[in-house]
C-alpha cells in the first residue's frame, strides 16, 4: 500500500513521504522549512484598497454621527453606527492581511490565511448585530416620533452617498475571490444603501412632514443588508467547518475518478476549502490489474484539478480490496 501518511489538516504536521510513496504537488511551492505551501498569496492591491476605504469610512463616520445628532435623524445615526462598525471591520481586515502574510512554519504548515476567513466571519456577524440595533431603534421611533431636521440630514446623507460610491468603486476593482475584500465591499454597499435611505427620508420629510419616514426607511435599508451579511457568514462557516466546497458535486467527482483508466476502486474521498481560492482533497484509490500504482496519484490529481478546480489533492494508493474492507 502506498500511503502518504496525510489525511487532512489535522495531520498537517505529519506530512511525510515514506519510501515508495508518490505525491502530486500540482505546482505548489516549497518554502524554506516546510515541505510545501498550500497557502495562496495575499494580494497587496486588495490590502491597499481596503486601507484607503478605511480612512475614508472612519473620517466620514465622525461627520455623520455629528450630523445625525444635530438633525435628530435615526437614518443618519443608524448609518453612522454602520460606518463605525465598517471602519472597525476594515481595520480588522487590514490586520488579517498582515497576519496572513506570515509564511507557513513547522507548526502551522497551512500558514495563517484562515485569519482572513475569521475576519470575514466577524464582518458579517457585526453587520447582523448592527441590523438588529437599527430595527430596535426604529421601533422606539415608531412608538415615540421625534423631530427631524430634514435640511442638514439631506446634506450629510448626500456627502455620505458620494463617499460610499467612491469606496465601493475602489473595492469592486479588487480581487473579488478574496472573502476578506468581499466582506469589506458588502459593508460599504450597506453604507451606500444607508445613505440612499437617509436621502430618501430627508426628501420625504421635507415634502410631507412625516417624520415616521426616517425610521421606516432605516428598517428597509437594514432588511436589504441582512441578506448580504448572512451570505458572508454562511460562506465563512462553510470554510471553517471544512464542508464540501460550494458547487462541487462530491458524488460526481468520485464517479469520475472511478471511471479513470487504471482505477479499480475509489473511496475515503474528502474535499474542503482551505481559504477563499484554494480547494484541497484527499482520496484513496486501488489500481486495476496491470496498472502501475505509481502513476495513479498524478492521474487522479490532474483529473480533479482539470474537472473540479481542486488545486491540491493527496492521493493514497491502497492494495486491492482494502478500500472496500475499510469502508465501514
Amino acid at each position: 500500500m502506498l500511503d502518504h501518511g496525510y489525511n487532512g489538516p489535522a495531520q498537517a504536521r505529519k506530512h511525510t513521504h515514506p519510501p515508495g510513496a508518490t505525491h502530486d504537488h500540482g505546482g505548489h511551492e516549497h518554502p524554506e522549512g516546510v515541505g510545501h505551501s498550500h497557502a495562496p498569496s495575499v494580494t497587496a492591491s486588495n490590502e491597499q484598497r481596503i486601507r484607503l476605504v478605511f480612512l475614508m469610512t472612519a473620517g466620514y463616520a465622525a461627520v455623520q454621527a455629528v450630523g445625525g445628532a444635530l438633525s435628530g435623524s435615526l437614518a443618519l445615526i443608524a448609518d453612522a453606527g454602520h460606518m463605525v462598525s465598517d471602519a472597525a471591520a476594515l481595520l480588522l481586515a487590514l490586520i488579517a492581511y498582515r497576519v496572513a502574510r506570515r509564511p507557513p512554519d513547522l507548526e502551522r504548515t497551512y500558514g495563517f490565511h484562515r485569519v482572513r476567513v475569521l475576519a470575514a466571519l466577524a464582518n458579517g456577524a457585526s453587520l447582523l448585530l448592527l441590523v438588529a440595533w437599527i430595527a430596535w431603534e426604529a421601533v422606539q421611533r415608531f412608538r415615540t416620533p421625534s423631530e427631524v431636521m430634514a435640511g442638514p440630514m439631506l446634506i450629510v446623507a448626500t456627502i455620505g452617498l458620494v463617499v460610499n460610491l467612491v469606496g465601493a468603486w475602489i473595492l469592486a476593482r479588487g480581487q473579488r475571490s478574496d472573502g476578506n475584500l468581499r466582506g469589506a465591499l458588502l459593508h460599504v454597499v450597506g453604507d451606500l444603501l444607508g445613505s440612499v435611505g437617509a436621502i430618501a427620508a430627508a426628501i420625504g420629510i421635507m415634502v410631507t412632514g412625516w417624520t415616521v419616514l426616517d425610521p421606516l426607511l432605516s428598517v428597509l435599508v437594514a432588511v436589504l443588508v441582512v441578506r448580504s451579511a448572512w451570505g458572508l457568514v454562511s460562506d465563512s462557516l462553510v470554510v471553517l467547518l471544512q464542508a464540501v466546497p460550494r458547487g462541487l458535486d462530491l458524488a460526481a467527482a468520485e464517479a469520475g475518478i472511478h471511471a479513470l483508466p487504471g482505477v479499480a476502486e475509489v473511496g475515503h474521498f474528502h474535499a474542503w476549502t482551505l481559504t477563499d481560492d484554494s480547494t484541497v482533497a484527499t482520496v484513496h484509490v486501488t489500481p486495476a490489474p496491470g496498472t502501475d500504482p505509481l502513476a495513479l496519484p498524478a492521474q487522479v490529481a490532474g483529473y480533479l484539478r482539470r474537472e473540479h478546480a481542486i488545486g491540491h489533492a493527496t492521493v493514497q494508493v491502497d492494495a486491492p480490496g482494502h478500500i472496500e474492507a475499510t469502508a465501514h
